[in-house]
């Protein structure tokens, strides 16, 4: 073996030389690419580019000049000097930090909170374990369910970031693209796979999709974020609806214009924050086409979508000012086969959606096995608990967990002896699984506990307001109840029965936590944007007011008639002046 010699002093001077240099360029070995064609870190590329995708420079919203001078994923140097330094990202970097599912939510908490992306929600019993070890050790001690089926950790300090993105990677997890202007996780039906029900398997598109986003670079850095739902037509919604893309599955039978078979509608421009579903646009694809026909609409996106005003960016107002048909023209022009159009009511689609089935035990397709769902109040897990349910998922079931956008979970593949003891063993730990018709349907952004666009502590407050009703009476039917902190409707309220956006109200000259109270809303078969009732109730009051809305429905309502149907066939004034009276006693 040769022994190593020490430099020579052509090459130590060489070599200083070459750091000299490489620090005074910031040296940046994780090359991007401009919208141009041109690496980032090329001598070529300091010159101005002109326009990206075609819009002048000078009209960039800020968060597009951002993108512009570096691309979000290549800011994982500055990630690690934040570690080194204990210092929290500022300036441009708060923004591109982002990109690694890294958010700086101060001044709500000094700290970073890490968003993952699960495909699909599916995820194995060590990764819940490896989750637990990192919200004890490196974050605030919890982890919360969002409405994406995905989790979150809070509370992190600067010096584990670097920590926490390791670790998911070992897990064989990621949070790439997880915030800012990025495909978001993709959600799908929760029950893929075992619902006697469903129409299509899902789980291999999610898979697809997800690993097909983190693969395809110029999927980084969308005029704005972007959802994408794939519903397989089985027992739980996936609230595919709400998503700019929602691909639901549906069933042609003989003699239409098409092979007898299984195929995807494709709905477009979903975004409940601005009262607005998905709607359908008129083709009907092959599951073998849905990504490409993703990537395509995506595409068209990227390069039309507007970069110049963030409240306008979203594919909504894209769709709005073009028309579904020349959108979908667009997307064809990128396609290597013929979109089909045939008519909506020639596709068989999904059963009626079974209200709460992500909770108690249901049968699968598969003889002898269930799937149990827990309920997780307003999400939040301690690592207790999540060590708990991984335990269960190992012992009880196939090591598997699966996340629902209703920011619960589903331990599937349970022997049916076992559901029983399952059940009482989650009770112990504060996840029962027998379905409550109110706390099982509540829904809860972060609030101002953690986010400092919330103007109310929406967690506390749904499970003070889930309690106080429960305790208070007794629904014969389950309701679905969405607290959002503010405008953003990370909760959804809008497709709530009962929706609560916080505001602040002023109380004897105080400002207290309030809401705007909406009613009537739904998703799928029950699709509806809830109708505004009340406005800035403080919270004190709206526990009462909400009780007494529960009571009148109950007691006026037409046969058999779901709390959904009673406020629709209402109108906003009519519902002020019925629910402005007196409660009925108990």
């Amino acid at each position: 073996m040769n022994e190593s010699k020490p430099f020579t002093p052509e090459q130590k001077e060489y070599l200083a030389g070459f750091f000299a240099g490489a620090g005074q360029r910031s040296f940046n070995p994780f090359l991007g690419k401009l919208p141009d064609g041109r690496f980032t870190g090329d001598a070529a590329a300091s010159d101005e580019v002109e326009t990206v995708y075609g819009t002048p420079v000078e009209d960039l919203c800020k968060e597009e000049r951002i993108k512009l001078e570096k691309n979000g994923l290549d800011c994982y140097e500055e990630i690690r000097r934040s570690a080194e330094t204990g210092e929290l990202p500022q300036g441009a970097d708060i923004f591109r930090f982002k990109f690694y599912g890294l958010f700086n939510v101060s001044p709500a908490q000094e700290s970073l909170m890490l968003r993952c992306r699960i495909a699909g929600g599916i995820m194995r019993d060590y990764q819940m374990e490896g989750l637990a070890e990192m919200a004890e050790s490196w974050a605030g001690g919890y982890s919360h369910i969002t409405t994406r089926a995905n989790l979150q950790l809070r509370e992190i300090q600067p010096e584990n970031a670097i920590k926490v993105l390791e670790k998911l990677v070992d897990l064989g997890l990621t949070s790439r693209g997880a915030g800012a202007d990025n495909l978001r996780n993709i959600t799908g039906s929760p029950t893929a796979g075992i619902d006697p029900d469903e129409i299509f398997d899902v789980r291999p598109l999610t898979k697809a999709m997800h690993h097909l986003i983190l693969n395809t670079r110029e999927f980084y850095g969308l005029p704005r974020k972007f959802n994408i739902s794939f519903d397989g037509g089985g027992a739980i919604s996936v609230c595919a609806d709400t998503n700019d893309i929602a691909f639901y599955a549906v069933r042609v039978g003989e003699g239409k214009e098409v092979e007898p078979g299984v195929y995807f509608r494709v709905q477009l421009a979903g975004i409940t924050g601005h009262r607005q579903f998905a709607k359908d646009c008129g083709i009907l694809i092959k599951p073998e086409q849905c990504l490409p026909v993703a990537a395509a609409m995506i595409r068209v996106y990227v390069e039309n979508g507007d970069r110049t005003n963030r409240s306008k960016a979203r594919l909504k107002y894209l769709i709005d000012k073009w028309g579904d048909e020349k959108f979908v023209e667009e997307a064809a022009k990128l396609l290597n086969f013929e979109l089909a159009s045939v008519a909506l009511e020639d596709c068989v689609g999904r059963r009626p959606i079974r209200r709460h089935g992500h909770l108690g035990a249901h049968a699968q397709a598969q003889e002898g096995l269930s799937y149990v769902g827990l309920r997780i109040p307003v999400g939040k897990m301690l690592p207790d608990q999540m060590r708990e349910v991984a335990k269960f998922a190992r012992r009880y079931g196939s090591g598997e967990i699966r996340l629902t956008v209703w920011q619960n979970l589903l331990i599937p593949h349970v022997r049916n002896e076992d559901v029983d003891t399952l059940k009482a063993e989650a009770s112990k730990i504060g996840f029962a699984c027998d379905p409550d018709h109110i706390r099982g349907g509540l829904v809860a952004c972060t609030g101002s506990f953690g986010c400092k666009y919330a103007a109310a502590d929406t967690k506390s407050n749904a499970v003070e307001l889930g309690d106080f009703l429960s305790e208070s009476l007794e629904l014969d039917q389950p309701i679905n109840i969405h607290l959002t902190g503010c405008p953003h409707s990370c909760a959804q309220h809008y497709v709530g029965d009962i929706g609560l956006q916080a505001v602040k109200v002023k109380v004897d000259g105080e400002s207290v936590d309030g809401y705007n109270i909406v009613l009537g809303g739904g998703v799928d078969d029950e699709q509806g944007i809830a109708k505004t009732v009340f406005k800035s109730v403080p919270f004190f009051e709206a526990k009462p007011l909400l009780l007494g809305v529960l009571q009148r429905y109950q007691a006026e309502r037409r046969e058999g008639e779901s709390f959904v149907e009673f406020n629709r066939r209402h109108d906003e004034s009519q519902l002020v002046e019925l629910y402005s009276g007196e409660s009925i006693p108990a």
